[in-house]
């Protein structure tokens, strides 16, 4: 292949625990990686097998030997960009402008083991956390907002006909504290009912208390309290008026009465809401609501005074899930500390569970999902890493409960463990491609690009092409064999082709080349 050698910096963005770090690692190649997590520990792992192949090549070390400096048996050479061609000795690529790199015994690259040097790892910025047993608290984190107790909600009603001469209160959402003064009612039909009561009341004579019992009961017929009825009895005078009192402290929530008005009996004058405790109506993710019970205890923190924590308790979880949001609301009882909760407040919420279960914990961090699999890395000794297939359950507190695929005791990775998974996959991959059967066109990816054809030869075409995103490949010259049935008629160096090609054992095998125009469409 010819290839013109130009420096490559890649650049590795690597998301830690306090945030993200930036790592150059230069290196001599005849190709762009894009800069490519993944491809970057391969190019880092190259480099060092580059550095080994040039010693195993002044030593005269070949396949099957112990490499003196790592007491390691050689199983073969490869070019770490066509993994599925081996070779018994080292020396330059064929296939790209570098040297091929050894792959040593017990690298265990079948089961997707992938050996990080302390230099790498230190790059990459990688970080462990043990798996350890321990009791697992389901924490449900919401936001509630605050809307009245309506079990806290009073009426203020008229118990009998009449007029209202002075009214105490005078707008909604004045608030108000118990026994305060609403408004002065009169009542003309207590006149009659007073001065039957009081007329009894002077009679003289035995036998008269079957009188005054009915007389007693017109009055509460008219809509008198007990405590009116013993001011009368008390005083001997008429008292046609009522003051109308707040049963509660809190707020009016609706007025329906103004001075002058005519009431009618079992009118609703007022309606008051107590603010002793709210409501607070959290919005629980669909899928955390088995971790809410009735009873559970709560926190509420408002932002406004972040200081203050609120508690209560669940005491219901309504049955109807928003399917915009995909939330079901959970109400909450919650004391309202010297007032500051008010309705339409939004809180931050905390669902805590009480009591717990043992189980196998790692950071939440550490976890891969995929969607059908969840996966973590696996730190072994000697710089090793592989994946595990895990069974999770409950996520907390930033700890993830494992049910099944870990032990206590093995450390996982939490930083950097997307780069060593993409490692291993890539590592798998190349060992299942060297191993399998050749693959033909119609089983296997198929990639394209244009290019300018710098060179014909007997079995080889070299080509000049542009980036090729399904390799995450630069720009770069190299090599591609032939076609099956050969290059088209009139091709000729110099020309601007579009060609597809295949990764197969022997290196990239063009499967179609065709023609381009002067404007770049196909002749």
């Amino acid at each position: 292949m010819k290839i013109k050698p130009i420096m490559l910096v890649l650049v590795v963005a690597v998301f830690g625990a306090g945030g993200y770090g930036i790592y150059s690692v230069g290196m001599k190649r005849g190709m762009t990686m894009g800069g490519s997590a993944p491809a970057a520990a391969t190019a880092e792992k190259a480099a060092d097998g580059e550095e080994a192949t040039r010693r195993h090549m002044q030593q005269g070390i070949k396949a099957g030997d112990v490499d003196p400096l790592t007491g390691k048996t050689i199983l073969f050479y490869q070019d770490p960009m066509v993994p599925g061609k081996r070779f018994d000795a080292p020396g330059k690529s064929p296939f790209m402008d570098m040297l091929l790199v050894p792959v040593y015994a017990g690298a265990d690259a079948d089961q997707g083991t992938v050996t990080v040097s302390p230099r790498i790892q230190q790059n990459l910025g990688i970080r462990t956390a043990e798996v350890v047993s321990g009791s697992l608290v389901p924490r449900v984190e919401a936001v509630g907002a605050i809307a009245y107790n309506e079990r806290a909600q009073v009426l203020v009603q008229a118990r009998a006909t009449g007029y209202i001469e002075r009214l105490h209160v005078r707008a909604t959402l004045d608030r108000v504290h118990k026994g305060q003064a609403l408004a002065d009612l009169y009542v003309p039909d207590w006149v009659a009912a007073q001065e039957e009561y009081l007329s009894v009341r002077r009679m003289q004579g035995s036998d008269l208390e079957g009188l005054i019992d009915g007389a007693r009961s017109r009055m509460r017929q008219a809509g008198m309290s007990e405590e009116q009825m013993r001011l009368i009895e008390s005083s001997g005078k008429i008292h046609p008026r009522i003051t109308l009192t707040a049963p509660v402290g809190g707020v009016i929530a609706e007025l329906s009465a103004r001075e002058g008005m005519t009431v009618l009996q079992g009118a609703t004058l007022f309606r008051l809401n107590g603010l002793d405790s709210v409501w607070a109506n959290a919005e629980v993710p669909e899928s955390q609501v088995g971790s809410v019970h009735v009873g559970s205890m709560v926190e509420a923190r408002l932002p406004a005074v972040p200081e203050t924590v609120f508690k209560g308790r669940v005491q219901a979880i309504l049955p109807e899930v928003n399917t915009g949001t995909r939330t079901i609301k959970a109400r909450v009882e919650l004391v309202n500390q010297n007032g500051a909760l008010s309705p339409g407040m939004f809180v931050n919420m905390t669902f805590v569970a009480t009591g717990g279960r043992e189980a196998l914990l790692i950071p939440s961090e550490a976890v891969i999902r995929t969607g059908k699999r969840s996966v973590v890395m696996v730190a072994e000794a000697d710089g090793k890493f592989h994946q595990v297939d895990v069974e999770t359950g409950l996520d907390s507190n930033g700890q993830t409960e494992i049910r099944h695929g870990l032990q206590a005791g093995q450390k996982v990775v939490v930083s950097g463990q997307f780069l060593i998974d993409s490692e291993a996959s890539l590592t798998a991959t190349a060992t299942r491609m060297g191993s399998a059967p050749p693959s033909t066109a119609g089983t296997t990816q198929q990639h394209g690009g244009s290019a300018r054809i710098e060179a014909i030869h007997q079995d080889t075409v070299t080509l000049s092409h542009g980036p090729i995103a399904s390799m995450d490949w630069g720009p770069m010259t190299m090599d591609f064999r032939l076609p099956a049935t050969g290059l088209p008629p009139g091709i000729k160096a110099g020309d601007q082709v579009r060609f597809e090609f295949v990764m197969g054992s022997a290196g990239p095998q063009l499967i179609a080349v065709t023609p381009l125009a002067a404007g770049g469409e196909r002749k």
